[in-house]
């Protein structure tokens, strides 16, 4: 094993001795949302880190240092008003479509409008559409943003983009239209449009959920249109597209049939593959990565750092991740809050929060100002370990730094009341959640609703989601609560 590369002995000595503990421990710790919330803190910064959007708004340029002063705010001053009557224009089309229906005649009032049609009007008026797409409105606005995307493409001077594309096939995946979806891609290629990563990410989050995550792989891979920027190729654009939706099992094919093409693996390569061979239990492979990485040439970088950082917190190796965090400082690689934060929520779910604590204030000695994520890990791994008085402790000492707490602290929060017995005061977060404008997700809900119906509090568990009704929020899942009946 030559992970001597990466790290040197000293290190490498203690990070292998917890890669090689047995496939019971690999077994038993990947089932459950438990195990998988725990991982989010490893795959999302891999998926923002590539994640680049067609539907980030335009930002306005900067100005050249030498062009005149009164030009440039002449020039943003146009810009800024072209801007505007963008944005009007989309709503004056957004009311004519609303309107749509028997009797209305949806293209004589758009054509009455006499739009001067741009790239940007069309975005705007599909992101509106996107943008109110609910469980209940679903069929009408995947009709009404073919409407217009039809409409707009037959008028003068205007033809789509690719981004335009994009949009009308996020609303049809968002609406579950996934025949109209694969016609629409069909319809881009013929018109001459590459495929993009992009176009291929808002597939395989459609389709994989479908069971059509191999389709859809096996046709790019196939493609000779896939323009996969800004990726070093093809399989780079595939596997981390594959990680936004958890396959990781057809990360691990897509990962054989590239080396089998011919292709060798980069950092990022590297880092994905890693993270599906951890998911998969399948360690031995994932030592083998790492081992293989280093004889390739290529030195951690972020990603990897946090990767084995959590397999040594999950691991329960406090001494080797201290090791490690010592190594990154002295190659010149400054822990993050993020480093920290997701090597005490592998502590924290190992049962190890006397180390926790210790990493928290390491954290704080090194310079880390801890987050509204570190701070929620700690409060949720103190409740889990039902020490409620250090949870609400750490809560108020968020609070009193600065930081307000997201739905998922208050869900935390909220969980250790009632695990307290304290039904009064879970009840009273909910109002202070929403004060403090923090919307309470279906989660908090069905935490505070189980736990009532739990301790036997059925009226409250009922004026819990009547309130919920009340505030017509998550309706459409009224039937995940049972033996409710709505009044």
């Amino acid at each position: 094993m030559n992970s001597i590369y990466l790290f040197g002995p000293r290190v490498f000595r203690k990070i292998s001795y917890f890669l090689v503990i047995s496939r019971e421990f690999c077994d038993c710790s990947f089932n459950g949302d438990k195990v998988d919330n725990g991982f989010r803190l490893i795959e999302e910064p891999l998926k923002r880190a590539w994640r680049y959007s067609d539907f980030d708004p335009i930002s306005e340029e900067k100005p050249s240092t030498n062009v005149d002063e009164t030009r440039v705010r002449g020039h943003f001053s146009a810009r800024r008003v072209f801007f505007d009557n963008v944005k009007i224009d989309a709503r004056k089309v957004l009311d004519v479509l609303e309107q749509d229906g028997p009797g209305f005649d949806t293209k004589l009032a758009l054509d009455e409008l006499y739009l001067r049609l741009s790239g940007l009007l069309v975005r705007e008026v599909l992101l509106g559409i996107l943008r109110n797409v609910n469980h209940s409105n679903k069929l009408r606005c995947a009709k009404l943003g073919y409407k217009f995307f039809v409409w707009s493409d037959q008028q003068e001077n205007y033809r789509h983009t690719l981004n335009s594309y994009h949009l009308i096939m996020k609303i049809f995946a968002d609406c579950e239209e996934f025949k109209a979806m694969w016609r629409l891609v069909d319809d881009m290629t013929e018109n001459g449009f590459p495929t993009t990563a992009r176009t291929f990410n808002i597939l395989i989050c459609t389709c994989g959920g479908a069971g059509l995550a191999r389709k859809v792989v096996e046709r790019f891979i196939k493609s000779k249109t896939f323009n996969y920027r800004p990726f070093k190729h093809s399989y780079n654009a595939i596997l981390v597209s594959l990680l936004t939706v958890n396959q990781y099992k057809l990360i691990d094919w897509v990962y054989q049939h590239m080396l089998r093409e011919g292709h060798s693996p980069d950092i990022l390569t590297y880092n994905v593959v890693m993270c599906a061979k951890y998911r998969l239990g399948k360690l031995d492979q994932f030592h083998r990565l790492l081992d293989e990485m280093g004889r390739s040439g290529y030195s951690p970088d972020f990603h990897t750092y946090n990767i084995l950082l959590h397999v040594l917190g999950k691991g329960d190796k406090p001494l080797a991740a201290l090791n490690l965090l010592n190594h990154m400082k002295e190659v010149g690689f400054d822990p993050s809050v993020l480093h920290f934060t997701t090597l005490i929520d592998g502590l924290s779910r190992a049962g190890n929060l006397d180390a926790c604590n210790y990493f928290f204030t390491e954290m704080i000695k090194n310079g880390c100002t801890p987050d509204v994520v570190c701070y929620t890990v700690m409060i949720t791994g103190y409740i889990v370990a039902g020490e409620f008085e250090k949870a609400q402790e750490m809560f108020d000492g968020m609070i009193i730094q600065g930081h307000l707490p997201n739905v998922f602290t208050y869900n935390s929060m909220i969980r250790g009341f009632c695990m307290a017995g304290k039904f009064e005061e879970a009840c009273s977060m909910v109002k202070e959640m929403e004060s403090r404008g923090c919307n309470p997700n279906f989660l908090v809900y069905s935490t505070l609703v189980s736990n009532l119906r739990n301790a036997g509090k059925l009226s409250e568990a009922h004026d819990v989601i009547r309130h919920m009704v009340a505030k017509g929020q998550y309706v459409h899942l009224l039937s995940k609560f049972k033996k409710y009946r709505r009044c």
